[in-house]
């Protein structure tokens, strides 16, 4: 990878870490897309997992106080089997239709979120967080991204903001790391052709966004980030698409 497209990926992850501390979620949305267009889909998937795992490990302490600690745990239950059903699948399926899979679920997801905002419909009970758990986790080790599962489950439940965001972020590193210990154990090449120096800069470009998230969300209401967050991740999904399936023709 040469410097300049590094540089390039290190302006994303900052991206990313900022929606993630400012909207709960975010990360893998904005950041997705274009990882996977960067990288390819195996590579960028993984990198996207960890990166995931590290950033919502250093929100956690952060928002210790707003954790729902019952939703979690009726959420992860499930979202590891679906981690490791998805881990699988995502390792053996070629490259372009897996990138086709990531730009669709993204596309979806966003879609769905759009959606369900002007639903009157409610779910209630542990089944409909079951299932939501279960899907976050399957889209998060195919696509990189298991926030519309659960964002879906926060509209339709009418499950408050500040517990929503703050639950997530255990969430999100229990089923990354699941995630990325499978894939790891399955096929150790898809780790990312990164120098060592590049690596070390990662978690430092994430701490950075973290902090500029925190102050930025002074002045930042929660709808705005939202809203932000889902137009640039629908022009990066359309583009990874369009992308995939001229590769799937070609």
């Amino acid at each position: 990878m040469t410097i300049a497209l590094f540089i390039l990926v290190l302006g994303l992850i900052v991206l990313g870490a900022v929606a993630q501390r400012i909207a709960g979620l975010g990360f893998a949305l904005l950041v997705s897309p274009f990882l996977v267009l960067i990288l390819g889909p195996h590579e960028g998937v993984l990198l996207i997992n960890i990166c995931g795992v590290v950033s919502s490990t250093l929100i956690v302490p952060r928002v210790w106080k707003d954790i729902d600690w019952s939703m979690f745990r009726w959420l992860t239950f499930p979202a590891v089997f679906g981690s490791v059903a998805g881990s699988f699948a995502a390792v053996n399926l070629p490259s372009a239709p897996l990138a086709v899979t990531v730009a669709a679920v993204v596309l979806a997801g966003l879609t769905a979120s759009l959606v369900l905002q002007r639903s009157s419909v409610m779910v209630t009970g542990n089944r409909s967080k079951a299932v939501a758990g279960f899907s976050a986790g399957l889209t998060n080790s195919m696509a990189g991204v298991g926030g519309p599962a659960v964002s879906a489950y926060a509209l339709l439940s009418r499950w408050p903001q500040r517990p929503f965001a703050a639950t997530l972020q255990p969430f999100f590193a229990v089923i990354g790391s699941v995630t990325v210990i499978v894939k790891l154990l399955i096929d150790p090449g898809q780790v990312p052709p990164l120098d060592t120096w590049m690596w070390a800069l990662i978690p430092v470009s994430i701490i950075l966004g973290i902090f500029t998230g925190e102050r930025l969300s002074r002045y930042i209401h929660d709808r705005q980030a939202r809203f932000a967050v889902i137009v640039i991740a629908f022009l990066g999904a359309a583009t990874a698409l369009i992308k995939g399936i001229a590769d799937l023709l070609a």
